[in-house]
């Protein structure tokens, strides 16, 4: 599978879908507490984006980096009976992106369906990595759900 997973591809997405956002340059994060560290954001707006084997299907599914996949909420949520996380190599051929540089975003930036956590809706904005360890976008939740299209929002992350 091919990815048109870039900076520049995601600027156009939300370029095209005539919604404002904050483009920053950082220092290299591997962590979500290292990119809200530098974004200077709150680690709970963070979009952390997980590939995941879900029945055999790559799913992308985005809860707030303050949070971690509930994977018995994720199953009953998406009607599944096995959630893995993808492989390092399974990764690399879905997405061509390294670990913490995969954007919250499906079709058609990354060829995945895209699942976000309930939890997203209730957050002001998000900041996530956009494609690059370097670069982040900072945007409100309602424009990123907007741009974003996911195929439905549903429990993900752990209980509060």
């Amino acid at each position: 599978m091919s990815s048109q997973a870039t900076p520049g591809a995601i600027s156009e997405l939300l370029d095209a879908a005539g919604v404002p956002y904050r483009h920053l340059i950082h220092i290299p994060t591997r962590t979500s507490q290292e990119s809200a560290a530098a974004r200077g954001e709150p680690l709970e707006h963070g979009a952390k984006a997980i590939v995941a084997k879900c029945d055999g299907e790559f799913r992308l599914l985005v809860v707030s980096a303050a949070k971690k996949l509930h994977t018995a909420s994720a199953r009953a949520s998406l009607g599944v009976r096995d959630i893995r996380f993808a492989s390092l190599e399974e990764l690399k051929e879905l997405t061509g992106l390294e670990p913490g540089g995969v954007p919250p975003f499906g079709r058609p930036v990354l060829p995945l369906n895209l699942y976000v956590d309930e939890g997203i809706t209730r957050l002001e904005r998000v900041a996530f990595n956009a494609a690059s360890l370097t670069e982040s976008i900072i945007m409100s939740a309602k424009d990123y759900l907007a741009a974003a299209k996911p195929k439905e929002i549903v429990r993900l992350a752990s209980p509060d």
